[in-house]
C-alpha cells in the first residue's frame, strides 16, 4: 500500500493511493497516519478495504509529510561507504546517532527555507524507515517485522552550523523545513528487500546524487536493532538512514543551496519529491 497525506500543514487528511493513480480519502476510517494506525493490526484494517469504495481526492492538492505526530526524528550519519569516502572520513565501526528536530518535518514539496545568513545549506537524499510495531533491544533477525513502511526523506543541512559551529550536529540539521518526508509512505511488504534501492537527487536538472542502498555500511535490520538498545522505537518513529555520495560538501569546489533553485530527488519504488528553494526571512 502507499499511504499519504493531504491538505494544508496542521490540517492534513490521511489517504491512500490506488493502484489506478487516484487518491482516495481515509479519514473515515482512520484519523491519521500515525501511531497505532501504523501497527501490523492497524495496517491490516486498511488492507482489507476496497479502494474504490473510499471518496476520491483530488489529484492536485498539497501532499503532506507522509507519517503525522512523528514522536523521534532519528538520523544516522556517514552510512555509505561511498559517502564517507567523498567526506574523507573513516568508516565508523558503530552507526553514528543524531536527532533532527520534528518542527523540521514538510512535505515532499514544500518549499525549502535557506536560513538567515546561512551559505553553507546542502542537500542529502535518504531513505527513511518507520517503524509500525514498537520495542526495544530489538533483534537483528527480527527488525524487519517492526517496518510499517518506508519512505523518502531529504536530510537538508546547514553545514556551517553542523561542522563549525561548536557541539552536536542537531543545529545544522533541524532549521525548519529542513525535514520533507514523503510523497507517500510505502508498506513494507511491497520493499521486499530495502538494501538494493536505486536513489538519485537533481538541482537545477543537474544529477548529484546517483547512488544505491546497497553501499549503506549498516543496513536496516542493523540499524533498527542498534538504536533499539539506546531508546525504545515507538510506532510511527522515522529513522533516516544516511546519504549516498554527492552532496554539495563533496564536490570539488563545494557546491551549496540558493534562493531560486530546485531539488527533485527519488528512490526506487518509494517516488519523488521536488522542492523550491527560498531565503527565509
Amino acid at each position: 500500500m502507499k499511504l499519504l497525506r493531504t491538505g494544508q500543514p496542521g490540517q492534513e487528511k490521511p489517504a491512500l493511493r490506488a493502484e489506478d493513480g487516484s487518491l482516495r480519502d481515509l479519514s473515515g476510517i482512520v484519523s491519521d497516519i500515525a501511531g497505532e494506525v501504523l501497527t501490523p493490526d492497524g495496517l491490516e484494517e486498511i488492507r482489507r478495504i476496497d479502494p474504490a469504495t473510499l471518496p476520491q481526492l483530488p489529484e492536485d492538492g498539497r501532499i503532506g509529510p507522509c507519517v503525522g505526530a512523528v514522536g523521534k526524528f532519528i538520523c544516522i550519519g556517514l552510512n555509505y561507504a561511498d559517502h564517507a569516502a567523498e567526506a574523507g572520513q573513516p568508516l565508523p565501526a558503530e552507526p553514528i546517532i543524531f536527532m533532527k528536530a520534528t518542527s523540521a518535518i514538510c512535505g515532499p514539496d514544500d518549499t525549502v527555507l535557506i536560513p538567515r545568513e546561512s551559505q553553507k545549506t546542502d542537500w542529502e537524499l535518504e531513505l527513511g524507515v518507520v517503524i509500525g510495531k514498537p520495542g526495544r533491544y530489538i533483534e537483528e533477525s527480527d527488525a524487519l517485522a517492526h517496518v510499517a513502511g518506508y519512505c523518502v526523506i531529504n536530510d537538508i543541512s546547514e553545514r556551517e552550523y553542523q561542522l563549525e559551529r561548536g557541539g552536536t550536529w542537531d543545529k545544522g540539521k533541524g532549521c525548519d523545513t529542513f525535514g520533507p518526508i514523503g510523497p507517500w509512505l510505502v508498506t513494507a511488504d511491497e520493499i521486499p528487500d530495502p538494501q538494493s534501492l536505486a536513489m538519485w537527487l537533481e538541482v537545477d536538472g543537474k544529477r548529484y546524487q546517483d547512488g544505491s542502498s546497497r553501499t549503506m555500511i549498516f543496513g536496516v535490520a542493523e540499524l533498527i536493532s542498534y538504536v533499539s538498545r539506546f531508546m525504545s522505537l515507538q510506532s510511527g518513529d522515522v529513522i533516516s538512514t544516511g546519504t549516498p555520495p554527492g552532496v554539495g560538501m563533496g564536490q570539488k569546489p563545494p557546491v551549496y543551496l540558493k534562493a531560486g533553485q530546485t531539488m527533485r530527488l527519488g528512490i526506487e519504488g518509494l517516488g519523488e519529491q521536488c522542492q523550491k528553494v527560498a531565503a527565509d526571512t
